[in-house]
């Protein structure tokens, strides 16, 4: 049945005409899920929103239809999401993952990021840091349709009550406040820890003249609320009368310190209450206001580690924030927690399971959070901790395309190392359906160790000898040592692959350190390709390599027969398409990968680095003559009916992985982006206005077959030299190309029966393809 369907699939593809007499142009990208991603029982209903690390949440309606969605900005990534309040089946309400709206929000937007109305007209306004410390206000103008429009209202907000005139509100750089109505006049106040020590809480009371408080003109009420200070150590405070209490150690080493503050009314009783989540710790401390809210105190009782309670305390293993959000739709406030610590580069914690949901079961009075295991939209989707990496490859041999991820590392067992993830393909040809096997595919990461484990693993699926069969090759730290490895697939061609780490071996650098050689530095990004069309796959690495002489984009030539494969790559190009940022450095976390994306028969090349930027290059070996300028504006926004830059992240620490693959069977590849939250995005490629571009020239490749049909044996002539390989349903390639020839014979023997495609490359890319049935 499956062969009959592929055959049938194959046969729709390949109806009209090889040189057609039109084809579509390149319209860039645009946000489509890939297929459905299964987890045992459960169908990821975020699977491609790309995942968290430190989401920070806040409701607004995004669509103008009176219903609060969600926002969330990521804190390590500098990435917003944004989630429709969409209906279900069955009447049901859920999240429904709307990218497009993203394009909403200031695109600088760092540290935090926190939606409150400060002017009461139901619009929820923009509060950001900027400037180290500072706090930025975006007003939250109507927009078209109801949708929000962010119109700057101060860059800087300031406050009296300090000296002479007025000063700037800083909270410091890894402080998060608390912006509500603290003292019940109805006007938004700020409440933060200092941001010299961040040891004592200051209050910053909202005195516009108006009633909500809209001039956003603040004072400083104290800068000693409720006379308590933080002291050494988790959940430890000082209180007049009374000695640090707590003083349990921090759980991890120390950044530069900084709290969260959360306002709300804990135990009902009318009066404002404070959650400090603290930097290090896994505590989400209750500080109980036994005053007023106009006069807070505390006393030893007031300080609870229990919170929400004994049975269920928040635990996160580091710097826990808290969020109300109506998270089920039953119009009451529920708790979000999650971890927002600036980067895990010391914590070495697990970000793969980090938004914890406590959902409060009570409409009024004092909040009854209960603690649900499934978490608050991490669970929903695909996320392997952070530094995802994706390749597809058909490793059961069923003719679909299968799903490996890699991943910087997860901390799982108590030991934080990397791993492959690997969802088989349990659909069909055009409808994929990922289901989740393994989290530790081979055995990879448990055969690290504590003291040497496997970091930053970088997949690539890939026939490295030419046998027809998969071979699996990956860049990873191992005992402390950086190189590319791979391991050859011992299974025939179309069977189920058998790969043997035991086996692995490793790309040796081919001359003297500091000549050129393969780079071996920590995220090396190999994509295998055959840059020169000899019918042997070369190495493209994006790295971030010094020791080497050479830029962001390398590109290595495969010696091909008679060279041992472990020697095979030397250098060629130490600087493929001189790649730049917007200032004209270098960019940093580079990677690529290679496909025919807008369909003229050559393929081409995409990257992206910590910058945030994507790049589109067509017919990338092009660049071998000189640097191209790149398209940077790829993906496609239906909302705002304009193309726009990567809006997953930037920072320093992103890194991104790319990879390409028709994972839908409609002859046309999807980009796959793997972000630093640990997650994956999918875009469809879009297709523009049809014009006669490039059919033209691989029309003049006269590519002729027969006999067609053929059993055992067929031939293939061209007008020009060209590289030859079969095709089978799934785009995998079942016979290599061999020599550059006018005329080729093709040996069928083996291959089952069905509808094959011949395809035909000459040296300058341009490709020629024609439909082969074998009896």
């Amino acid at each position: 049945m499956l062969r009959r369907y592929a055959f049938l699939l194959l046969m729709l593809l390949l109806g009209a005409p090889v040189a057609r007499a039109q084809t579509a142009t390149f319209g860039g990208f645009e946000y489509r899920a890939a297929g459905a991603v299964v987890e045992g029982a459960d169908t990821l209903r975020q699977a491609w929103a790309g995942g968290f690390n430190t989401p920070q949440f806040s409701s607004i309606d995004l669509d103008g239809d009176g219903r609060n969605d969600l926002f969330a900005f990521d804190r390590q990534t500098n990435r917003c999401y944004t989630f429709l309040n969409a209906a279900q089946p069955g009447g049901r309400r859920g999240w429904q993952y709307a990218p497009d709206y993203e394009a909403l929000f200031p695109p600088d937007l760092a540290g935090w990021a926190l939606l409150r109305d400060y002017d009461c007209d139901g619009r929820p306004d923009l509060f950001s840091y900027v400037n180290g410390g500072d706090i930025r206000v975006h007003r939250n103008m109507a927009g078209a349709g109801g949708r929000p429009s962010f119109q700057l209202t101060t860059s800087q907000l300031r406050f009296s009550g300090a000296g002479v005139g007025t000063s700037n509100l800083t909270i410091g750089g890894y402080n998060m406040p608390s912006i509500a109505d603290v003292n019940g006049d109805g006007k938004l106040d700020i409440l933060s820890y200092d941001f010299v020590s961040a040891t004592i809480i200051e209050l910053y009371l909202n005195t516009s003249p108006d009633a909500c408080g809209a001039g956003l003109t603040y004072k400083i009420d104290t800068n000693y609320w409720a006379q308590l200070q933080a002291c050494s150590g988790c959940a430890a405070y000082q209180l007049p009368g009374l000695a640090c209490r707590g003083g349990l150690a921090a759980a991890k080493p120390a950044h530069t310190g900084g709290h969260n503050l959360l306002v709300l009314d804990v135990n009902g009783d009318g009066v404002y209450d404070v959650l400090d989540g603290r930097d290090n710790c896994p505590e989400l401390v209750a500080l109980l206001n036994q005053g007023t809210n106009q006069l807070a105190k505390l006393t030893a009782s007031s300080i609870r580690t229990d919170f929400p309670s004994a049975a269920n305390p928040v635990r996160l293993p580091v710097f826990p924030a808290g969020y109300l959000i109506d998270t089920d739709f039953d119009g009451i406030n529920d708790l979000v927690v999650a971890s927002n610590t600036l980067d895990n580069s010391q914590d070495n914690v697990s970000q793969r399971d980090n938004v914890r949901l406590y959902r409060n079961a009570a409409a009024t009075g004092a909040p009854a959070f209960g603690y649900q295991p499934r978490g608050f939209l991490t669970n929903d989707a695909v996320d392997v901790s952070e530094a995802a990496v994706p390749t597809f490859g058909d490793l059961d041999g069923d003719g679909l395309l299968d799903l490996l991820i890699g991943s910087n590392a997860d901390r799982v067992d108590g030991q934080y190392r990397a791993s492959l993830t690997y969802y088989r393909n349990v659909g069909t040809a055009a409808k994929p359906v990922f289901s989740l096997v393994s989290r530790d595919y081979l055995g990879l990461a448990a055969k690290g160790s504590a003291a040497a484990p496997f970091l930053a693993l970088k997949p690539a699926l890939v026939d490295l000898n030419r046998d027809g069969a998969l071979d699996l090759a990956y860049a990873a730290n191992y005992q402390g040592v950086n190189r590319i490895y791979y391991i050859l697939n011992t299974a025939a061609a179309g069977r189920p692959a058998v790969f043997d780490p035991a086996t692995a071996n490793y790309f040796k650098p081919q001359g003297a350190a500091g000549s050129g050689v393969l780079p071996s530095f920590m995220g090396d990004m190999p994509c295998f390709t055959d840059v020169d069309g000899d019918g042997y796959v070369d190495l493209l690495i994006g790295t971030d390599d010094y020791t080497e002489p050479g830029q962001s984009l390398r590109y290595f030539r495969n010696q091909g027969p008679g060279v041992a494969l472990e020697n095979a790559f030397v250098l060629v190009n130490n600087d493929l398409g001189q790649i730049r940022d917007a200032a004209g450095a270098r960019p940093y976390h580079l990677s690529p990968t290679v496909a025919d994306f807008d369909g003229d028969g050559r393929s081409d090349l995409v990257t992206a680095d910590n910058t945030g930027a994507v790049r589109f290059f067509s017919n990338y070996r092009a660049l071998l003559a000189g640097p191209a300028a790149p398209r940077t504006n790829l993906f496609w926004n239906a909302l705002l009916s304009q193309y726009e830059g990567n809006r997953l992240g930037q920072s320093a620490l992103v890194r991104y992985g790319l990879a390409a693959a028709d994972v839908n069977a409609d002859g046309v590849p999807e980009l796959f982006i793997g972000t630093e939250t640990g997650g994956l995005s999918s875009y469809a490629v879009r297709r523009g206005t049809p014009t006669p571009t490039r059919p033209a020239a691989a029309a003049a490749l006269g590519l002729a077959l027969y006999p067609n049909p053929a059993r055992t044996q067929a031939t293939a002539e061209t007008a020009q030299p060209t590289r030859v390989s079969v095709l089978d349903a799934t785009g995998r390639v079942v016979r290599a190309p061999d020599a550059l020839a006018r005329q080729h014979d093709l040996t069928l023997g083996g291959l089952a029966p069905g509808l094959y495609l011949v395809r035909a490359e000459a040296a300058d890319g341009t490709a020629a393809t024609q439909r082969l049935a074998v009896q």
